[in-house]
């Protein structure tokens, strides 16, 4: 029988396959599974249990600003340019959403 933490979980994790990787993206704040209002600014960590990363990611993510507007602000624009994976698939739940590393290297 499968708990009903594992059917309900109390706080946000999506596990990820990203270029083959399999690695987690989580939340500590549990009202992103039941407030649509606290999907405003939030913060998400990923961590892929690679050697390379040697800590877990800190990462802001902000719905209602427009990822070209970071771009602009940052000298990113221009045809061509990627995005980390990990970003794209955020930007699959939250279309448009910004997403700041907080210091960390995004991973490609």
């Amino acid at each position: 029988q499968v708990s009903p933490e594992l059917r309900t979980p109390r706080l946000p994790v999506w596990l990820c396959s990203l270029s083959g990787r399999h690695s987690v993206l989580f939340g500590t704040d549990s009202r992103l599974l039941s407030d649509w209002k606290s999907e405003r600014i939030f913060h998400l960590y990923f961590h892929s249990g690679q050697q390379e990363q040697t800590r877990t990611a800190h990462l802001t993510i902000d719905t209602h600003s427009h990822h070209w507007e970071e771009a602009q602000r940052e000298g990113l624009c221009g045809p061509g340019r990627r995005r980390p994976a990990l970003e794209m698939a955020i930007r699959t739940k939250w279309a448009g959403a910004t997403v700041s590393w907080n210091g960390t290297d995004p991973f490609f």
